[in-house]
């Protein structure tokens, strides 16, 4: 089942009801002039369980503790805005699976060449998945990248990731000379920083849901990094985005800012068509198979992690 993405960029109130996620809006709730019965018909009812991703980007929205907790009970990522829109704080539920304990332990005692192993699997596909972008929306074929992902050895220990991430920026955006992939600059960036952190919270909710740690990463180790394993097997996933903003920028002559429908845009990208297992698949969907392959490889069932390809590559 496809789990909803919700956004909240007005004032709300959301409460608990029935199991429900209740929305109400302000101006109707205190608009003393309106009928009672009108107010009660502009209440929005969702089903917990419908919800995989809630975004709140308000400074005036009051979320109940029953709603949080029902949100995180039925694992929810619920993603907090700052005053520039971006988001800046991700609530995972603390327990995922029935079988925690267990698979915790099984991830951390991993041997560090199943590590080095898993990581030379995700740059691979990641330079596989970049190299049909670049090839895709350039209208000019790079050999180079397909070379490089198989040239990537165990732990990636030449660091043939940053050599075809280099390259993958120069060339993707050929309308924007000079283009350097940096948080902190120009357009697209700010597009491409918010689809990433979507894309986090969909990896890390998945990684919850099969019974795994997210801090405890597979190459990435930043001590003050809660995401560490998210960052790493979103790796894979971040062409998809990379294509998303491409057909984003086609669409909005101005995108320098993030504007309300240019953040609807970036908000479908849970639902992406990807391919995964040889069959078509939503990314949020395809994220789970992936996790669930993950602990697979690190209890011993599996040798590969299934990542996600273009439906046309």
């Amino acid at each position: 089942m496809i789990k909803k993405t919700l956004y909240f960029g007005n004032p709300a109130y959301l409460k608990l009801r029935n199991a429900q996620l209740v929305i109400e809006l302000p101006e109707i709730v205190n608009n003393k002039s309106l009928p009672e019965p009108f107010k009660k018909m502009e209440e929005r009812t969702i089903p917990i369980e419908d919800i995989g991703v809630v975004v709140l980007d308000h400074r005036q929205i009051t979320i109940t503790q029953g709603v949080m907790s029902a949100l995180l009970a039925n694992n929810c990522a619920v993603i907090t805005c700052d005053e520039k829109s971006m988001p800046v704080g991700l609530m995972l539920p603390l327990y995922g699976n029935t079988l925690q304990n267990e698979r915790f332990r099984q991830q951390i005692d991993a041997s560090l060449p199943l590590q080095k192993q898993l990581w030379q699997q995700t740059i691979r596909q990641k330079i596989l998945n970049q190299a049909y972008v670049l090839n895709h929306y350039s209208g000019t074929q790079y050999p180079c990248m397909s070379v490089w992902s198989s040239e990537v050895r165990s732990g990636d220990s030449d660091n043939l990731e940053a050599r075809a991430a280099a390259f993958y920026w120069r060339h993707l955006f050929p309308t924007i000379p000079d283009f350097t992939r940096d948080r902190e600059g120009e357009s697209p960036n700010h597009l491409l920083n918010y689809g990433y952190a979507i894309l986090r919270a969909v990896i890390a909710r998945s990684l919850v849901g099969s019974g795994l740690l997210p801090t405890f990463g597979i190459h990435h180790h930043n001590r003050y990094n809660a995401y560490c394993l998210a960052d790493d097997i979103m790796e894979p996933y971040r062409p998809f985005v990379d294509e998303h903003v491409i057909h984003i920028m086609d669409e909005f002559t101005d995108h320098s800012s993030l504007t309300r429908d240019i953040k609807a845009r970036l908000l479908q990208i849970p639902v992406l068509d990807v391919v995964i297992d040889g069959k078509r698949s939503p990314l949020m969907i395809a994220a789970t198979q992936t996790s669930a392959s993950l602990f697979k490889c690190f209890s011993g069932e599996l040798r590969r992690i299934a990542y996600p390809t273009f439906p046309t590559q």
